[in-house]
């Protein structure tokens, strides 16, 4: 610990001001902004617990678990200012990329029983509180709260035909460069609702696309609330929006409809995935559909051993709205949830599920935006603008005009040969 003795302003019945503490950024705690930059990189790698013994060992700072959270949350609270600064600079200097790309998804997490959703937790009351419920399979049913995640992002045109994306099998495969994500920004939520992280893709992108000349393409995996939650917010702000369905998931159905068809024949499935996956491409979701119920009709299949085949043809009449993969490809734009699929697991799954803890609310939510962060890699800059807003709080908003006024400079050596040091370095007490 540092003690400084500093000049400090005061009038009856006010706190005192320093301006040191102005010019030296000083949070209102006692843990420097440097300590809480630290922790903020900790709790986004790992456990709680592992980052203060991480902060113990390289910095020899001691922090209490509830301090440690605590920073957490501070380090985080300008998330959503940082963004919308972000958005009046995306503004002004434009974005690359003539294809502009929503997805959205969602990952559950773990919660705290006060902090799940409403009907989470009636339904989480009701469970009979059995041996079988607690340890066994439904040990943690009804104990988690959705995360919201989303993905924004801008990409090159990369034209392609069903052929090259199921080439034969055998035959070289045509190598090309596929174009990356520009400009990812990935993002989760478990305060807000999907149709407010919605709304916010759509925000984040308008500031990508002000002129209106780029390709709005949504990417989701099936859920129609969020299909239809997309499609109203593009009618609302008359944007052009092709809404498609991720292949992985519609090519998971076809193969169920296949191992129906042929059990334990891994290349007549294959042949047949192929074959359907092909005309799916082609924009023939309807005719494939018809193909397989009459397939497992002409076949004689009871309706236990055909409900595989049915479930996949109802489900690509479902959805064959968003199944125009052949507009897709022909357009450049993407056909996969990838981007994502990824943020999930990289964002929600491998650090809020990785000790089996119970989050808070305000806490996993501060992880969330720190990991982020991250992974848009905006966590420098975020700092960089964190800083300047813990300097605005904490000290020019307490003076005139908001400026915090100069710190007046030591005397000369002379004058102050014989004057004690206002600087002293003391013993750090163990936190209690």
């Amino acid at each position: 610990t540092v003690e400084v003795t500093r000049t400090g302003y005061r009038a009856d019945d006010t706190p005192s001001l320093h301006p040191l503490d102005g010019a030296l950024n000083l949070p209102p705690e006692k843990y420097s902004l440097e300590v809480r930059r630290r922790v903020a990189i900790e709790a986004t790698k790992g456990s709680f617990e592992e980052g203060i013994e991480t902060l113990k060992t390289y910095t020899g700072a001691h922090i209490a678990k509830r301090q440690f959270e605590e920073l957490v949350q501070r380090a985080a609270q300008d998330f959503e200012a940082f963004y919308e600064e972000r958005q009046k600079a995306a503004v002004a200097e434009g974005q690359p990329g003539p294809i502009l790309v929503l997805s959205i998804d969602g990952k559950g997490v773990v919660m705290r029983p006060e902090d799940l959703r409403e009907e989470t937790r009636r339904a989480a009351a009701t469970r009979e509180q059995t041996w079988t419920a607690r340890l066994g399979g439904g040990g943690r049913l009804h104990a988690k709260r959705m995360a919201a995640v989303a993905a924004v992002y801008t990409v090159q045109r990369y034209v392609r035909t069903p052929e090259q994306i199921l080439p034969v099998p055998g035959k070289p495969r045509e190598v090309a460069v596929r174009p990356s994500p520009e400009e990812k920004r990935v993002w989760a939520s478990l305060e807000q609702s999907s149709e407010k992280v919605i709304e916010e893709m759509f925000d984040e992108a308008a500031q990508r696309d002000p002129s209106g000349e780029k390709n709005w393409i949504a990417l989701v995996d099936g859920n129609i609330t969020q299909i239809e939650y997309l499609q109203k917010v593009a009618e609302e702000r008359k944007i052009p929006l092709l809404l498609v369905v991720d292949l992985i998931h519609v090519a998971q159905y076809v193969w169920k409809a296949a191992q129906a068809f042929f059990p334990g024949q891994e290349r007549e499935q294959d042949s047949w995935v192929r074959a359907h996956l092909l005309e799916l491409l082609r924009g023939k979701a309807s005719w494939v559909a018809a193909g397989i119920r009459r397939s497992a009709t002409l076949r004689g299949m009871e309706a236990e051993k055909r409900q595989p085949a049915d479930e996949c043809a109802d489900y690509l009449l479902k959805y064959s709205p968003y199944l125009h993969y052949d507009q897709a490809l022909a357009a450049g734009f993407p056909i996969a949830t990838g981007v994502v699929e990824g943020a999930c697991r990289h964002l929600v799954q491998d650090r809020m599920n990785l000790t089996g803890a119970r989050w808070s609310l305000s806490g996993a939510e501060a992880v969330l935006r720190l990991r982020a962060l991250r992974s848009s890699n905006d966590f420098d800059a975020y700092w960089t603008f964190h800083e300047s807003q813990e300097y605005a709080r904490n000290h020019a908003s307490q003076y005139a005009n908001q400026r915090v006024p100069e710190t007046v400079a030591p005397p000369a050596r002379s004058a102050r040969r014989n004057r004690k040091s206002g600087l002293k370095i003391v013993k750090k007490k163990a936190e209690e």
